[in-house]
């Protein structure tokens, strides 16, 4: 049975236990600024190629062979895809052209390891790829694996040469910021030239990161190695889930081919629990290292194992061999680790700031990843008329989560993002709240009944979303729930990472003038639905136990607001804007390749609350503008927003040390946003992160208050912001 979903931009694996094929944080934010500003989506659609850098190894590559399942799943996905998808497209030439471009961005993005020989060579094979993958003929995938693997073997030596070799960095380089503007090199010369480039960048980078020469080479080296060995050992099923994955990203950027492995993974970000140790886990230059520790499981009750340790070997039992895990994919580690609740997992792990291992034996218990869900919390912002402060109730809701199994099997309390929030809510009464506030910054989106069925708890019953078919045929989606949870002011927080099943919410909220959108200027602008086909079960219905071979998340409609306009492109405006860098960052929709159009469908019939009006909008949108104007951290946000829209112009940068570091500091607000949002997606997030972003949210609640209590009149001219947050603000009660 396909589930429907609004989708996730690049959420939903992050919340599955971290099964991160992430880069270190300096290298992270060198590639960014190598790249420029790289579509987020597109990256975590190809991280499994495109994680550590540019790495390489001499030995030759396992021999990798397509796994017995590849040309049945190969010929599912072409059949679904072109009998299912929104827009019904047959694969011809010209989706197998996309589709041997998106291949080769996913394996070489930046240009560095095929020469312009191989990609001529293999073009002329590229308007076969609509007739092969019509006979599940997966046959170019491993030859051009084998090419890069080959090509990755020859660089390494130039490479180790070139990081221990003693470069100039006062000659008048630069390197080429966007790959689309480079061809591959043409002869052995350019290659090299370029990748002496591209260390003495890497090195740069390094070095503003204010790491030791010595430390920063090896760090290069074994990140290198690392990289080669893991595309060496790559397995047939990772090899086949980027392929296809390149496929369905030729018709849009959302529909996806998911392998057993990250189908288990998306299974655990929607229920939010798994049998294992507790802890996430990054792949950091050939290292597995803990990246957090999740509250209340098996290692934080241990105590033992620390955030930044590194795992070296992994055993089974308290007597089972350990596994060497130094440079092995992430996803086999967690393999590894990941168990059955009751058995022992015995871990090597050198600690953070030590040298000499120590093993580790740890009972695997259920986790259930709390952090990810609704958190509430009940803090004070404002003061009334007689001086009292307003109490506000925050609900940070990070994705629309459902237990997808659980509810297919009838499970009384299966988990649920409502449900979650109903609680929060019914708490917050008890607390005699005068506001809720629903934070979806982030928020990337995920299942749609929930995301309709959370609207509900804030309006009547009527329409929430409109969804549109390939056959132009409409259909309207109702809150059929007599009733609300919480009638008060609400405001709605976004950002442009809101997206889907965020925007859904968010749009009806607007519609139906039932409370504030405060925020970025819009949000993601994803407006597409996507159902997730589990191909085990679509082929073989009628077997009790259907083998495992992964499933499609395949975009088959696009939904509308109530108003009949689509949030594709465009997402959903805020009412009052506050200025922020992420509103600049090429991370929209509108900015990823083949992304669906915008259009209208006719307005659906429902009747506005009236709680929100333009009147009271434009008068709190003007205190905001004149308290935004004369606050300190807002000023310096404006400027980076000038800096980072000249640095969107450059086509190159210096490799002049004196000169790069001027550029590194000049356009470090980009990536420190950036930085801000990887901290916030940490498994022990607060659930409200007071900064000045956030208090002049809350400035603008109260006023939205005052407003509603006294009428606009009551609204005195506003009182120049801060530059630390008022004292009543710091006060906080966790809900209970």
């Amino acid at each position: 049975m396909a589930r429907q979903m609004s989708g996730e931009v690049g959420a939903s694996l992050a919340a599955a236990g971290r099964a991160v094929f992430g880069e270190s944080r300096d290298q992270n934010r060198g590639s960014r600024l190598l790249a420029g500003c790289m579509m987020f989506a597109v990256i975590a659609m190809l991280g499994l190629i495109w994680t550590a850098g540019f790495a390489a190894e001499t030995a030759a590559p396992d021999e990798l062979e397509p796994g017995p399942n590849d040309r049945q799943i190969t010929l599912a996905v072409r059949s679904y895809l072109e009998r299912e998808h929104l827009t019904r497209r047959q694969i011809d030439d010209e989706i197998a052209s996309r589709w041997f471009d998106m291949f080769l961005g996913a394996l070489d993005p930046m240009k560095m390891y095929f020469m312009q020989a191989d990609i001529a060579e293999f073009s002329q094979r590229k308007n076969q790829l609509d007739d092969l993958v019509r006979r599940g003929n997966v046959d170019f995938a491993y030859d051009l694996y084998e090419r890069f693997v080959s090509r990755i073997g020859q660089r390494l030596p130039q490479i180790e040469e070139l990081i221990q070799s003693d470069l100039d960095f006062t000659v008048p380089e630069t390197i080429v910021v966007d790959p689309d503007d480079v061809d591959w090199a043409a002869s052995e010369e350019e290659a090299q030239g370029r990748w002496r480039r591209r260390v003495k960048y890497d090195l740069l980078v390094q070095k503003m990161e204010k790491t030791p020469v010595e430390e920063a080479q090896d760090k290069l080296l074994r990140r290198y190695r690392s990289f080669a060995k893991r595309m060496q050992k790559m397995t047939a099923d990772e090899l086949l889930e980027t392929y296809l994955t390149s496929l369905t990203a030729s018709l849009d950027p959302h529909t996806t081919y998911m392998s057993p492995g990250t189908l288990e993974n998306f299974q655990i970000s929607m229920r939010l629990e798994l049998d294992g140790i507790g802890a996430s886990l990054r792949s950091e230059d050939g290292y597995t290292t803990v990246a957090e520790i999740v509250a209340g499981g098996a290692a934080d009750r241990d105590g033992r194992l620390q955030k930044k340790d590194r795992v070296v070997a992994v055993g089974q039992g308290t007597e089972g061999e350990l596994v060497d895990v130094v440079d092995m994919n992430l996803n086999e580690v967690v393999k590894l680790i990941r168990g059955k609740r009751g058995t022992t997992v015995r871990l090597k792990v050198i600690p953070v700031g030590q040298t000499a291992p120590k093993i580790l034996d740890i009972v695997r218990d259920r986790i259930e990843l709390k952090d990810s869900e609704a958190r509430g919390e009940v803090i004070e912002a404002g003061n009334k008329a007689d001086g009292t402060p307003w109490r506000v109730g925050v609900i940070n809701l990070p994705s629309f989560y459902m237990d997808m199994a659980g509810a297919r099997s009838g499970q009384a309390d299966y988990k649920s993002t409502t449900r979650d929030c109903r609680r929060l809510i019914q708490e917050f009464k008890q607390e005699q709240v005068d506001c809720v506030v629903l934070d979806l910054r982030d928020n990337g989106g995920g299942s749609l009944p929930e995301s309709i069925s959370l609207t509900g708890l804030f309006i009547d019953t009527g329409p929430v979303v409109q969804v549109k078919d390939a056959d132009d045929r409409v259909q309207q989606y109702d809150d059929t729930e007599p009733g609300v949870e919480w009638d008060g002011p609400l405001v709605v927080l976004i950002n442009k990472f809101s997206a889907s099943a965020s925007e859904i919410l968010a749009g009806a909220i607007q519609d139906y003038r039932r409370g504030l959108v405060v925020g970025d200027e819009a949000t993601h602008g994803k407006g597409t639905v996507q159902s997730l086909l589990d191909l085990g079960r679509q082929l073989f219905q009628r077997l009790p136990n259907a083998p495992s071979l992964g499933a499609i998340k395949i975009t088959m409609q696009q939904f509308y607001r109530p108003s009949g306009d689509s949030t594709q492109n465009e997402g959903v405006k805020s009412d009052i804007e506050l200025p922020s860098i992420t509103t600049h960052l090429e991370v929209g929709e509108s900015d990823l390749d083949y992304a669906l159009a915008f259009d209208r469908v006719p307005r659906a019939t429902f009747e506005s609350t009236g709680r929100v009006s333009d009147e009271l909008v434009n008068a709190l949108r003007e205190r905001s503008q004149a308290r935004v104007a004369t606050d300190e951290e807002f000023e310096r946000v404006v400027k980076d927003i000038e800096k980072y829209k000249l640095r969107k112009q450059e086509k190159e940068i210096s490799l002049v040390e004196s000169e790069f570091v001027k550029h590194w500091n000049d356009f470090k607000a980009a990536d420190d946003e950036e930085k801000k949002l990887e901290e916030g997606d940490t498994l022990r997030r607060p659930v409200v992160k007071q900064d000045f972003y956030f208090d002049e949210a809350m400035r603008i609640t109260a006023d939205y208050l005052q407003a509603l209590k006294g009428g606009l009149a009551s609204l005195a001219l506003p009182e120049p912001a801060s530059t630390t947050p008022p004292e009543d603000a710091s006060a906080a009660v966790q809900a209970p």
